[in-house]
């Protein structure tokens, strides 16, 4: 699985075996590591629609978050991650957005029939 938009940031792909066909990974100059679940990865393309402008800042933060904590996981939700490795720390869309002073603005109809 590749991810289009990462590709612009010229990163070195991590080939692990257990989870590379559902879960990419990559290795950063330092030695540090991240992944990226689909469901994060849905998210961040979202993203793009809202914050066009900002959206180079916002990928580059994915490698900052890295470099600063050696092993991220960024997941849609890190109670129930896709994916479980030891010593990594998980990271949301959230947390990337709160790096960055940003947050989304969520349209919700309160007349709406679909609520749960």
């Amino acid at each position: 699985m590749e991810f289009k938009e990462l590709e612009t940031l010229n990163l070195k792909r991590n080939i692990d075996k257990i989870y590379d066909k559902f879960v990419p990974s990559y290795i950063l100059d330092d030695g540090s590591i991240f992944y990226i679940e689909p469901s994060f990865y849905t998210q961040l393309i979202n993203l793009k629609i809202q914050y066009m402008d900002l959206f180079p800042q916002i990928l580059n933060s994915i490698i900052e978050i890295t470099k600063t904590n050696k092993k991220v996981i960024f997941t849609a939700d890190y109670e129930s991650p896709l994916l479980e490795k030891e010593d990594f720390i998980y990271r949301e869309i959230s947390d990337v957005l709160a790096y960055n002073h940003l947050s989304i603005d969520i349209k919700i109809n309160p007349d709406s029939d679909w609520k749960d």
